[in-house]
């Protein structure tokens, strides 16, 4: 039977494009596709804003948010709460809550979640910030972590070591599906979820 050759660039690019969060092989390919039969100035322009992004956009010095410059857009904000500080575990986390509209605290990012088994303990995430942080006028932590086992472990390891401190730490209601990415939740349950958050120290 006659197999038609590949083109070694084409398999390249759909490699690429695999290796992307949430692309499948079959989606890869429908985007390779696409890209080779877009204009040249639209793919070029595709291209700079790819690398412009990249080489632009640094972690905030102050919580590990997307930012262009020392800090990100809501730390910066004068508006916002600093003594409330929500955690989570990526910067996407932060668009489900800023979606909201009424959050006025600021936020922490972890940079992922403990997970024994891969080798991310305490130091490969970040937590000295954190709990540094917490030294600094700080009066209520929200640990807005997902509900897998990872999240779990990682809220209970900052429960235990803000033991003793003079603030409330709290965590967002059970409304949210197990298992879930706050990325995925919808406005209203992540809105109940907020106003209905528990104190963990009671």
């Amino acid at each position: 039977m006659f197999v038609p050759s590949r083109s070694s660039l084409l398999e390249t690019l759909v490699d690429r494009l695999a290796d992307l969060p949430s692309i499948g092989r079959k989606s890869a390919q429908r985007l390779a596709y696409h890209i080779l039969a877009t204009p040249m100035e639209d793919v070029e322009a595709l291209s700079r804003v790819l690398l412009e992004a990249r080489r632009g956009v640094r972690p905030c010095t102050e919580c590990g948010n997307h930012a262009e410059t020392e800090l990100c857009a809501v730390c910066s904000n004068a508006r916002r709460d600093k003594a409330v500080v929500c955690v989570v575990e990526r910067p996407a986390d932060i668009t489900a809550f800023e979606r909201l509209g009424s959050y006025r605290g600021v936020y922490h990012v972890l940079g992922g979640v403990l997970s024994p088994l891969d080798g991310i303990g305490p130091g490969e995430i970040n937590l000295a910030n954190l709990f540094s942080r917490c030294d600094r006028g700080v009066t209520e932590i929200i640990l807005a972590l997902g509900t897998h086992a990872e999240g779990e472990a990682t809220s209970s390891y900052i429960v235990q070591r803000l033991a003793g401190r003079t603030l409330r730490v709290t965590r967002l209601a059970r409304g949210l599906p197990a298992g879930s990415d706050l990325e995925f939740v919808d406005e209203i349950t992540m809105q109940r979820a907020l106003e209905g958050r528990v104190d963990l120290r009671r």
